[in-house]
């Protein structure tokens, strides 16, 4: 790990005009549990770190239009847990417990979660080019092993995928992201519009703006439903998905889903959810539309299919 100076905020405002001193060379820092790790293996090298962790960010709490609002900093097993998430969106608690283990969710916060990077193994590999770390480097996942990697979205320079849970059930929900700017400007972000796609500028994951700094995501009022989360991965816990399903599912049928594993940003589309009534193929048809696996993770098609199937089973008890 390289020597870094460190610097505590006192409020969003003051974070982000710190970070716009030197914003390619500042990083935000919480929980740490995705920074530090590639501190250590010096993917991300920045030469300042402000330390948020005392921000009045920690709270959830009820929005005049019946939703909820979850500061930046609430953990995720704390998020999980609340009666109000369990109660109305069992989708993202289920999502929360469904990701990492007991120990990082006692870490890792709401924001941090969102901002998470892939865990391409190119990516964590410093001796092999990607342009997600080296921009115009190359992409080895291409040509290398790719059974994990994106089948939608994906470009020529980039076929990683986002790793989280959290944000997939965030996407079915309709949730919304709100930031400051460092001139104490604030905006909010649709969380069908935060995860960017590779295209030609893969080092590019979300939409913020140097030094902008998330504050909350809001949830709008509870859906009416069964809420799934069924994530199908390699094995029974701390692993990430190769596909996950987020839904929420009517008594006729109807209803929404999300789809991770498949691609850099959580995957939901209008065809996707209007054919939710009519079975899992012609769902899985609608998702993956302009879908361009590689030979080795091919296999996720299919795969989709079968989780849909079996979440529409689950829903219909």
């Amino acid at each position: 790990m390289k020597p870094f100076s460190y610097e505590r905020a006192r409020t969003p405002a003051e974070a982000a005009a710190l970070a716009a001193r030197a914003p390619a060379a500042s990083r935000f820092i919480a929980g740490g549990t995705n920074l530090l790790d590639l501190m250590k293996l010096q993917i991300e090298t920045p030469a300042h770190l402000i330390d948020v962790n005392g921000l009045a960010l920690d709270r959830i709490e009820a929005t005049a239009d019946g939703g909820l609002r979850i500061g930046a900093l609430v953990r995720n097993t704390d998020l999980a847990a609340d009666e109000r998430v369990r109660r109305d969106y069992g989708v993202l608690s289920r999502a929360l417990l469904a990701g990492a283990s007991g120990q990082l969710r006692n870490r890792a916060t709401t924001a941090g979660n969102l901002l998470q990077r892939t865990r391409c193994s190119y990516f964590y590999d410093v001796n092999l080019p990607c342009n997600k770390r080296s921009p115009g480097s190359g992409c080895s996942a291409i040509e290398g092993f790719s059974r994990s990697l994106a089948v939608l979205g994906a470009s020529e320079s980039c076929i990683a995928t986002h790793p989280g849970d959290m944000a997939v059930a965030m996407r079915v929900l309709d949730a919304e992201v709100h930031t400051v700017r460092p001139d104490g400007g604030t905006r909010t972000i649709p969380i069908a519009d935060f995860h960017r796609l590779p295209g030609n500028t893969p080092q590019l994951e979300t939409a913020l703006e140097p030094a902008e700094f998330i504050t909350a995501v809001t949830l709008p009022r509870p859906l009416g439903g069964t809420h799934i989360y069924r994530k199908v991965r390699d094995r029974a816990s701390y692993a990430f998905a190769l596909v996950s399903i987020a839904a929420v599912v009517r008594r006729d049928g109807t209803g929404r889903l999300a789809a991770g594993g498949l691609a850099a940003q959580p995957w939901r589309t209008d065809a996707a959810d209007a054919a939710l009534a009519n079975g899992a193929k012609a769902t899985a048809e609608a998702l993956l539309t302009g879908a361009k696996p590689t030979h080795e993770n091919a296999f996720k098609l299919v795969l989709t299919e079968r989780t849909i199937g079996a979440v529409l089973a689950q829903a219909k008890g």
